[in-house]
């Protein structure tokens, strides 16, 4: 019973086995512990990754076609690099749509397109196609950047070739459109506010210039704050009013610039922000370099002057091509300073400035200095240096966009994890069912049998007291009643010593008989000590009972009686003996006749006397020791007047039950 206990478990590692673990099999295909690690690789994998927080507010949107009434229209934007430069990865960002029932999705994003490389000097090829995408690449709805990796190429322009458009939420019509592309060579986007192409202009450029301009497609300003999983809060620093803030930095040694990147003020917490898009952001700034502490060797290096509210986002990013400096100086001018009243537009302020040389930020942690007194204590210079914006560490750019591009993948996948769990629960909930059910009919059957058992012990005990009580009637009840008569003689002859000697040794005689019989039936119970030959046993007992009577035996079907189990063939033996013992003492017969028949399913006894009868001590005629015995055998049995005088005794016995002998 105590195995049974291993059954649910037997069960349960049943219905979860599966093949070794193999991420490129379906995931129905896939066993439950791989999806259950795979979901907890996600969730861990997640907590790593930086989140999309989208930007608000105004600003650039980014590039958009003209619109055209059906998808299947051709639309491209190309990039010019300006010099052929290795590129590794390119990373399409959507344009975002607050969509009114589905939220944030994107529009305008490729339903199909690929994008293809090449260089001027082989004007006269088509370029390289480093990536090709349809329709049945699902890519979307998405909000997160499209990163697309490849094998080292060389090329001075890049193109996005749209062959099937996606429609605009608001109108229907067909459009591409892209908020940002990145191109990277190594950790540099070398598509920064570079020359850009295009197939087409939308109409609303005619009415709202700068709106869709096609340039805003590689400005730096993506539609997402910079939102990383690592790293502690950091505000920013804000400037008191001042006319011509400046910033100095020592960098230690010389190094080359490849960019500046100019994180802006937080918006504050609250929603509604509390503070402007623009706040901080200088009406125009330039950025020297020097490798004099005085600055009497600078060069300049940046220059620019924003036009508008579309110049604006939450990192501005400006290409540089310079010589190596140790010193840099930023001079930033607030807006309208010669002769704005207001002190909230002469504030200058940011999260960060990062000065990028071979793609990674020299000014971390280093030494930064201002003509420019804080707005309160919290907001001290050294925020500009830290490596931390509102939300936590400030990532590298190409690092930032494959976060996000991977946040998406993971974010695509884990539903169809949990539905394939969910889905694999089911079905185990529903085997451990089953399980319960069967372990409920498997306890049932159990009990079932140990009950059938006990009757059939209960029964085989009264089959054994039943056939031991035959067994001695038949065989002791001669001689007992022999021995009765014996002792009655006795008693009349003991006057006569000599017939008294006789007397008492065919009582001794009658003693040691009873005493053989009564082993003998012990024996029988016991194995299969007795005699199997039937036809032997009849001859041997109308010998020994019916010695003075005439008889008559017939046996047909010897080698029949010769394959009965040794319990038949003793049951049979006493059956006829106590046949004979009813003639010698009832009947007064002086003959009888045995017939025994046997076949391959059947034998028949028939036993027929000549006397007078037997008394009939049942109902029926059967007397009752002959009843008992014929139930024993499972045998029929009938007892009749004999055509002649006398009785005649009938058994009949099929010797096959379901096909097995007995």
């Amino acid at each position: 019973m105590r195995y049974l206990r291993l059954i649910p478990l037997l069960c349960l590692l049943a219905a979860t086995a599966g093949a070794a673990p193999d991420a490129a099999r379906p995931l129905e295909e896939q066993s439950l512990a791989f999806l259950e690690q795979r979901l907890s690789d996600i969730e861990a994998e997640l907590d790593e990754l930086a989140s999309y927080s989208l930007r608000s507010g105004v600003g650039t949107k980014g590039h958009r076609s003209d619109g055209h009434d059906d998808p299947d229209h051709t639309e491209w934007v190309e990039i010019e690099l300006g010099e052929k430069v290795a590129i590794d990865q390119i990373a399409l960002v959507p344009t975002i749509l607050r969509d009114t029932k589905r939220g944030f999705v994107d529009e305008g994003f490729p339903v199909a397109f690929r994008i293809v490389v090449g260089t001027r000097e082989n004007a006269e090829e088509d370029g390289i196609v480093v990536a090709n995408f349809t329709e049945e690449d699902q890519l979307s709805p998405r909000i997160a950047p499209l990163v697309v990796p490849f094998p080292s190429t060389f090329a001075d322009w890049v193109r996005v070739e749209a062959t099937k458009l996606s429609p605009r939420g608001f109108e229907g019509r067909y459009f591409l459109q892209l908020a940002e592309i990145f191109v990277f060579s190594g950790p540099e986007n070398v598509a920064l506010r570079k020359p850009v192409r295009a197939s087409s202009v939308p109409a609303i450029e005619v009415d709202h210039p700068g709106a869709w301009d096609r340039n805003h497609v590689v400005d730096g300003f993506a539609p997402y704050l910079m939102d990383a999983a690592q790293g502690e809060q950091s505000v920013a620093f804000v400037a008191k009013p001042h006319d011509r803030p400046v910033f100095d930095f020592d960098l230690g040694k010389p190094h080359p610039l490849s960019q500046i990147r100019l994180h802006t003020v937080e918006q504050s917490s609250t929603v509604p922000l509390s503070t402007a898009g623009d706040f901080g952001i200088p009406k125009r700034f330039t950025l020297e370099g020097a490798n004099r502490e005085d600055f009497t060797d600078a060069a300049l290096l940046v220059e620019h002057e924003r036009n508008g509210i579309r110049d604006v986002g939450p990192i501005a990013s400006f290409p540089i091509k310079a010589s190596p400096y140790r010193f840099f100086r930023l001079t930033t001018e607030p807006i309208d300073a010669a002769s704005a009243s207001d002190p909230y537009l002469r504030q200058i302020g940011f999260a960060e400035i990062e000065l990028i040389a071979d793609g990674r930020n020299v000014a971390l942690h280093k030494t930064a200095s201002t003509n420019a007194v804080p707005e309160f204590q919290l907001r001290e210079i050294e925020a500009l240096t830290d490596g931390r914006n509102f939300f936590g560490a400030i990532l590298p750019e190409r690092t930032w966009i494959e976060q996000l591009a991977r946040r998406h993948d993971i974010e695509k996948e884990r539903p169809l994890i949990l539905a394939a769990l969910n889905q694999r629960y089911a079905r185990q909930k529903n085997t451990l069912k089953l399980v319960y059910w069967l372990l409920a009919v498997l306890a049932g059957g159990i009990i079932l049998t140990i009950l059938i058992n006990r009757i059939a012990n209960m029964r085989q005990v009264a089959a054994i007291k039943e056939r031991l009580a035959a067994d001695l009637h038949d065989e002791l009840g001669a001689n007992l009643h022999t021995i009765g008569l014996l002792s009655d003689l006795a008693t009349e002859a003991k006057s006569d010593p000599d017939e008294l000697d006789v007397i008492l040794l065919r009582i001794r005689n009658q003693t040691e008989k009873s005493g053989s019989a009564v082993r003998h039936c012990t024996n029988m119970l016991e194995a299969n000590h007795a005699s199997t030959n039937l036809a032997e046993n009849i001859h041997r007992i109308s010998n020994r009972v019916m010695r003075r009577l005439k008889s008559t035996i017939s046996i047909e079907g010897e080698e029949h009686l010769k394959k009965l189990k040794p319990k038949t063939c003793f049951d049979l033996t006493l059956f006829y003996k106590e046949c004979l013992v009813n003639i010698s003492r009832h009947a007064g017969a002086t003959e009888f006749t045995t017939e025994l028949k046997a076949s391959d399913k059947e034998i028949s006894l028939l036993v027929r006397d000549n006397g007078q009868g037997i008394s009939q001590e049942t109902a029926g005629g059967i007397p009752r020791s002959l009843k008992r015995r014929a139930h024993l055998l499972g045998a029929t049995i009938a007892v009749e007047k004999a055509p002649s005088d006398g009785t005649q005794i009938t058994l009949n016995l099929k010797t096959r039950k379901w096909g097995l002998r007995k």
